[in-house]
């Protein structure tokens, strides 16, 4: 899911020596409807650490499927590769109107993650799109492409220690309360304020988190929907109360519940999972969807697994289960 630092530190030195054979039975798990969707996200973050053409092509296959949630990761792990031969496949989804607001507008940020000039250009096309998710997102990903022209400016800024794209950059180091007041000042432009969001993450204290969860009562649901984000990129257990209430909220936004689920997931404490397990059969599918996907998260999370990112191990593991049953017959 969008985003956890163990997704990020992945087995590179075994990747790289992937066949292609390998990316395509990988890239078959993903498309296949057939398997428990966590499976398939599985499949989905070994394809996006892999990389590559044969990589994108296989998870941009994946646009058609009827989930919300699983589109929506799509378009977040090729905006994450940062390949600009992912670009067509997104400004596909960004202009099919067909598509679900979360999917399209996490197109719009992965296309911002790329940063490819021609991909802003499509931006910039779609700031008065009619979708209420979308624009204010287009608004501050063109602001911050055009800060970012000259990355002198932000130089002396504090390092991400979570290793994602963001879509815009950290303010400067200040004190927690000034910071919180820049990110619930509803006046502020969206893009200052998720600045002030970005530097509250890393600093990543129990203030800087209660801060942030303060965040999952303003107006807008693009915003709240980033604030559960960054919450799960931290995983402190102190606002998982905060989280469970929005996700306990049948008026919430479907995209706002999911985006809280992940991130429940990936704190993975026994309160936080016992919160899931209350929504596994929610009217959303999104949620329920996401409620699934979190605890398997929650599972990894409090296991010895090496990765989240799996699907190569299980090809392996598949094939040696194969040829000890084969071997069995024979004897």
């Amino acid at each position: 899911m969008r985003k956890y630092k163990k997704l990020i530190q992945q087995a590179l030195n075994t990747l790289k020596m992937t066949s292609s054979a390998k990316i395509t039975e990988v890239g078959q798990i993903l498309l296949d409807k057939t398997q428990p969707l966590k499976d398939r996200f599985r499949a989905l973050f070994t394809l996006r650490n892999l990389g590559g053409s044969q990589a994108i092509e296989s998870i941009a296959a994946c646009f058609e499927d009827g989930s919300a949630l699983l589109k929506h990761e799509l378009a977040y792990c090729l905006g994450q590769m940062q390949d600009a031969r992912a670009i067509p496949h997104l400004i596909s989804v960004l202009e099919d109107e067909s598509q679900e607001a979360m999917v399209r507008h996490e197109a719009g940020e992965a296309l911002g993650a790329i940063g490819d000039a021609s991909a802003i250009q499509v931006l910039e096309r779609y700031i008065n799109d009619p979708i209420v998710e979308v624009p204010f997102f287009f608004l501050k990903e063109v602001e911050q492409n055009s800060l970012l022209a000259s990355k002198d400016a932000f130089h002396s800024l504090p390092a991400n220690p979570y290793k994602s794209v963001d879509p815009a950059p950290p303010a400067r180091v200040a004190a927690v309360k000034d910071l919180e007041a820049t990110l619930l000042d509803e006046n502020l432009p969206l893009f200052q304020r998720y600045r002030a969001m970005f530097t509250l993450r890393n600093l990543s204290t129990t203030e800087s988190v209660l801060a942030l969860a303060e965040g999952l009562k303003c107006s807008s649901a693009l915003f709240r929907h980033e604030i559960a984000y960054v919450l799960g990129q931290i995983q402190s257990p102190a606002c998982v109360q905060a989280l469970s209430r929005n996700l306990r909220d049948a008026a919430e936004s479907s995209m706002v519940r999911h985006e809280c689920a992940e991130a429940l997931g990936a704190i993975a404490t026994p309160e936080a999972m016992g919160v899931l397990r209350e929504f596994l059969s929610d009217p959303e599918r999104v949620v329920r969807e996401s409620c699934v996907v979190a605890l398997d998260m929650s599972e990894y999370e409090n296991s010895g697994q090496f990765q989240y990112a799996d699907g190569l191990s299980k090809l392996k593991s598949g094939s040696e289960n194969m040829a000890s049953q084969a071997q069995a017959v024979s004897s």
